[in-house]
C-alpha cells in the first residue's frame, strides 16, 4: 500500500528482458531496502528481488507488462519512486495500491500559476473519477480538478510537484501510468452488484 507521495526521483539502470519478464536495475537513493521490499515505481509496484549498490532490482512479470510502460523502459529513464506506507507513516495523498489500471495520454498542458494537465484515461479509470477525488498519475497523487467532456480527466501540477517528480516534464502526447481511486472502484463495484 502506497499513499502516491513520492519521496524520490530514480533511474533506470539496466533493462533487460526475461523469459516472458523483464528484470529491472533501478537507481535509487534509498537506505535500508530489504529484498523483498515493495517499491512503486511510476506507480507500478514491484518487489526488491536483490539490494544493490546505490539501488535495487525488480522483476515486472508479463501482466504488468500488459498494462503499463514499463516494456518500453531503457537505461536513463527518469522514474517516481515511493516505498511502502508503514502503519505509523502520515497519509499525505490518499491510499494508492500500486495496481496500475492502464495508460493514459496526456491530451492538453496548460500552463500557469497550476498547471492543467488533461488526461485522457481507460474508461474504468474514467468510471470512478470525480471532481476533487483522487487519481494516481506515474505514481503521483493527484486531485481530479475537473471531468471535462471526451472523458478526459484535468489534474492540476503545483508547483511542487512539478520539481520534485518526473510530472513537471508532461507534454501533450506523452503517455503515463495511471490508477484510479480505490474507494471509487469498491462503492462502483458494490452498486453493480446491488442490481
Amino acid at each position: 500500500m502506497f499513499t502516491g507521495i513520492v519521496s524520490a526521483v530514480g533511474r533506470v539502470a539496466k533493462a533487460t528482458r526475461n523469459g516472458g519478464g523483464l528484470l529491472l536495475s533501478i537507481r535509487a537513493p534509498y537506505k535500508g531496502l530489504r529484498r523483498g521490499e515493495s517499491i512503486a515505481v511510476n506507480g507500478a509496484c514491484l518487489t526488491v528481488e536483490s539490494v544493490v549498490r546505490g539501488g535495487f532490482t525488480a522483476h515486472a512479470v508479463a501482466t504488468t507488462l500488459g498494462r503499463t510502460l514499463l516494456g518500453e523502459w531503457a537505461a536513463g529513464r527518469r522514474v517516481n519512486l515511493e516505498r511502502a506506507v508503514r502503519a505509523i507513516d502520515r497519509l499525505g495523498g490518499h491510499l494508492v495500491q500500486g495496481h496500475v489500471d492502464g495508460v493514459a495520454v496526456v491530451e492538453h498542458v496548460a500552463q500557469g500559476d497550476a498547471v492543467l494537465v488533461d488526461l485522457h484515461v481507460p474508461p474504468d479509470v474514467l468510471a470512478v473519477s470525480i471532481p476533487h477525488g483522487s487519481v494516481t498519475v506515474d505514481g503521483v497523487s493527484l486531485t481530479v480538478n475537473a471531468l471535462l467532456d471526451g472523458g478526459l480527466v484535468q489534474v492540476a501540477l503545483v508547483p511542487f510537484t512539478r520539481a520534485h517528480t518526473t510530472l513537471g516534464g508532461l507534454r501533450a502526447g506523452d503517455r503515463v501510468h495511471v490508477e484510479g481511486d480505490v474507494l471509487g472502484k469498491y462503492v462502483r463495484r458494490l452498486c453493480r452488484s446491488e442490481t
